[in-house]
């Protein structure tokens, strides 16, 4: 069973910048937006707007160079 989670905009925030926070990664963006297709014409988000959180697998080494695997 997945545990649902949120994300509660801060005012300025963007879609890269709120994936960086999450996962350290601002590509994985495409996801945050993906999961939230309500708000994919917002650019910069006012405060207080919330977005579902997609689990995201962090493990994987796809891309990686063959030494950070």
């Amino acid at each position: 069973m997945s545990k649902s989670s949120t994300y509660t905009t801060k005012a300025g925030d963007t879609w890269d910048l709120i994936a960086f926070e999450l996962w350290g990664d601002e590509f994985k963006m495409t996801d945050l937006q993906e999961a939230n297709l309500e708000y994919a014409d917002i650019l910069i988000f006012d405060a207080g707007v919330v977005l579902a959180v997609p689990e995201i697998d962090n493990t994987s080494s796809a891309g990686l160079p063959s030494w950070k695997q």
